[in-house]
């Protein structure tokens, strides 16, 4: 075939990118609410003319192609807008965990090279610490907020830093969707965060593939569970400019806030780790919602109790799973109503625990024996789940060999251990650090903390692995009891005699509240030098 005269040209070729959901929401539908934070209400025509100012300014303070500009922010419609204003002026979006000591903040900025920090007053004091040591400190601004006050210390507020450039119409799109558009640092538990590179193709798809993965309508309301720093809040902040939807901002995670919110503002969808579902049914107090809200689950595995109980509500609950490196969610447990709806409501909590199939927009998945192979599809054997595709990662950031092993064989490694069921849906069953072997047995730390967190007192387990002599590792198990509840020691290793086999019982309890990330995340490491010290 002669293929003369069909190359690409700017007629019939445009670089991807999510910026181009924000033109079109915002020309097809201005009068549309876009953002609501308490009495704030902003159309997406009104964001959209906001977030040109915004790059038109980053241009005018000095910010060029490629230069990163940071926000330590809490979830508020500055994060947002920053989500397109900063790739809008060619710059790369840096959205940092706001919960991290001065030292990583420190690390962050001079690994990224910040030009520009915007900054909310809550964390203010400790942003302005860790600036102080760095030899070419960034512009710091203030985003103020009234709801809650804070420390002033930046040299002007964000609005006065956007209104600098008021009217300002020009703004950048991508050379090429290859150009990143963010840097998200990986938790850094075991020594400094790595610097996640994602690029506009990434970023489009990802949010496009979201509302396709979760059938997700035009106009919907999206309540922001989901912090905006953790992989861009999975995306959907240029998901919702695609569907002309409404993003419901919220500051502070409160279970009976959210249960207010979700009725005043007829929410359709939120998503959170398993902590926020089990905020929420306490809250409720055994109260059904007046609506159906679609409810999107990951970080640590839930149990299926909270899924049980999530489902009693109203929620209608998928579990996903994904990593830093992959843009946020990329498998979900898509629904099989033709083959589940009939199953007893126990067995259909443990078919959507499983982390199942790829996102539309995930090219591959499987899991990958030691020596290259993968696992047979038998629920049974283990391995490590690996993944290709456009919504993977560019890189690790100045760091090549982590970026070379980590795209080893053609595959990214995502460092979690799963076995692959016959209808190619995914079940982890622990990270590679996390697996404990007792007495040459290898137990998944998950699979005990699951059958664990099913005991009626209990909201939540976690497990490692503790010294033995005889075993070599034992399980050790943290345990915290939902809001007027309690059990003892004894009925509880009762429960677990009852309900696993001998080798995978937890030889230690220990009570009390889990430690937690800002994501809902429980602090493993943490737990790990709890039980060396026991």
């Amino acid at each position: 075939m002669n293929l003369e005269g069909l190359e690409k040209n700017a007629a019939n070729y445009v670089p991807l990118t999510p910026l181009s959901y924000l033109v079109r929401a915002a020309r097809v539908y201005p009068h549309r609410t876009a953002t609501i934070y308490n009495k704030r209400r902003q159309t997406w025509g009104e964001v959209f003319r906001r977030c040109k100012n915004f790059a038109a300014a980053l241009q005018k303070n000095n910010i060029q192609r490629g230069d990163v500009v940071s926000l330590v922010a809490a979830n508020t419609p500055e994060i947002f807008e920053a989500h397109f204003a900063v790739p809008m002026a060619g710059a790369i979006l840096n959205a940092i965990n706001v919960r991290l000591d001065e030292a990583t903040l420190r690390y962050i900025f001079t690994h990224a090279e910040t030009k520009i920090i915007f900054v909310d007053g809550e964390f203010g004091t400790k942003v302005r610490a860790a600036v102080a040591e760095m030899d070419n400190p960034p512009m710091l601004i203030d985003i103020e907020d009234d709801s809650f006050g804070g420390d002033k210390v930046g040299v002007c507020t964000y609005e006065e830093f956007i209104a600098q450039a008021d009217g300002a119409e020009l703004f950048l799109m991508p050379e090429d969707e290859w150009d990143p558009i963010s840097l998200n640092y990986t938790s850094g538990t075991t020594g400094n965060p790595k610097g996640v590179v994602y690029h506009h193709r990434g970023a489009y798809l990802m949010a496009s593939g979201s509302a396709v993965g979760w059938e997700m309508k035009m106009h919907g309301v999206l309540l922001y569970t989901v912090p905006m720093f953790h992989c861009n809040g999975w995306c959907y902040p240029w998901t919702q400019a695609l569907l002309a939807g409404s993003v419901v901002c919220l500051r502070k995670i409160d279970g009976t806030d959210i249960l207010n919110l979700i009725e005043q503002h007829g929410v359709d969808y939120m998503g959170g780790a398993p902590i926020i579902l089990n905020t929420v049914i306490a809250a409720a107090q055994g109260k059904k919602l007046s609506r159906c809200v679609k409810l999107v689950t990951a970080a640590a595995p839930p149990p299926s109790s909270t899924i049980q109980a999530a489902t009693a509500m109203g929620f209608e609950v998928m579990h996903v799973y994904g990593l830093t490196e992959t843009y946020g969610h990329t498998t979900m447990c898509a629904w099989k109503g033709d083959l589940w709806d009939s199953l007893p409501p126990d067995e259909i909590a443990d078919k959507m625990i499983r982390q199942g199939v790829g996102y539309p927009i995930l090219e591959d998945w499987d899991v990958m024996n030691n020596d290259g192979s993968m696992a047979d599809a038998d629920g049974k054997t283990m391995g490590e789940i690996v993944m290709r595709g456009n919504t993977i990662m560019s890189g690790y950031l100045k760091n090549p060999e982590a970026t070379r092993t980590a795209f080893a064989d053609g595959w990214f490694h995502t460092g979690d251990l799963a076995v692959m069921h016959d209808d190619d849906y995914l079940q982890i069953k622990d990270r590679l650090k996390d697996i404990i072997i007792s007495g040459g047995e290898n137990i998944s730390s998950i699979t005990v903390e699951n059958i664990i967190s099913k005991h009626p007192a209990i909201v939540a387990a976690a497990v490692v692995a503790k010294a033995d002599d005889k075993w070599g590792e034992t399980p050790c198990a943290f345990i915290e009891f939902a809001a007027g509840k309690t059990a003892t020691e004894e009925e509880i290793m009762e429960f677990c005699r009852e309900n696993m086999p001998g080798f995978m019982r937890p030889r230690h309890l220990i009570f009390g509240d889990l430690p937690k990330t800002a994501t809902g995340k429980i602090k493993k490491f943490e737990l790990r030098e709890r039980a060396k010290n026991l």
